[in-house]
C-alpha cells in the first residue's frame, strides 16, 4: 500500500468514527426534530394563511352583499323620490290651476260687480234728471194747490208700496 492509500484509509477510518461520534451524541434526531419542529411550523403557518384566506373571503362576500343592499336601498329611496317629487308637482300644478280659477272667477265677480254698479248709477242718474226736469216741467206748469194734492196722493202711494 502507498502513503496515498493509507492516508485515504486513515480519513475514510475518521470519517467513519466522526459520524459514529454524531450518531452516539443523536445529532440526526435532534437534526430530525428541527425539520420536523420547521415543517410542523410551515404547516401552521400555511394552515394560517388558509384560515386568514377563508376569512378575507368572508369579509369580501359580507361586503359585497351589504354593497348590493345598499345599492338597492339606494335605488329603493331614489325611485320614491322620483315618484314623491312627481306627486308633489301633480300637487302644485293642480293648486295652480285652482288658483287660476279661483283669481278668474274672482276677477269676472268684480268686472260683473262693477258693470252692475256702472248700471246703477246711470239709472240713478237718469232718475235725478227726469226728477229734475219733472220738477221744473211741474213746477212750470203747477200751481201750488194742485202741488199740494199732488204732493199728498205721491206721498200716499209711496206708503203702500213701502208696506
Amino acid at each position: 500500500m502507498d502513503a496515498t492509500s493509507w492516508a485515504s484509509l486513515w480519513a475514510f477510518v475518521s470519517l467513519l468514527i466522526f459520524l459514529g461520534i454524531l450518531v452516539y451524541v443523536k445529532v440526526p434526531s435532534m437534526i430530525g426534530k428541527s425539520l420536523d419542529k420547521r415543517a410542523a411550523d410551515i404547516s401552521n403557518e400555511l394552515d394560517q394563511a388558509k384560515k386568514l384566506r377563508e376569512e378575507a373571503q368572508q369579509l369580501l362576500a359580507e361586503y359585497q352583499r351589504k354593497r348590493n343592499e345598499a345599492e338597492k336601498e339606494a335605488a329603493s329611496i331614489l325611485s320614491s323620490a322620483e315618484k314623491e317629487a312627481a306627486q308633489l308637482r301633480e300637487e302644485a300644478r293642480i293648486k295652480t290651476e285652482d288658483y287660476v280659477a279661483r283669481r278668474t272667477a274672482l276677477a269676472e265677480q268684480k268686472i260683473r260687480q262693477a258693470e252692475t254698479e256702472a248700471v246703477n248709477e246711470v239709472r240713478a242718474s237718469a232718475v235725478e234728471l227726469a226728477v229734475a226736469a219733472a220738477e221744473k216741467l211741474v213746477a212750470e206748469k203747477v200751481d201750488t194747490a194742485k202741488a199740494g194734492d199732488l204732493f199728498q196722493s205721491s206721498l200716499g202711494e209711496l206708503k203702500t208700496r213701502l208696506n
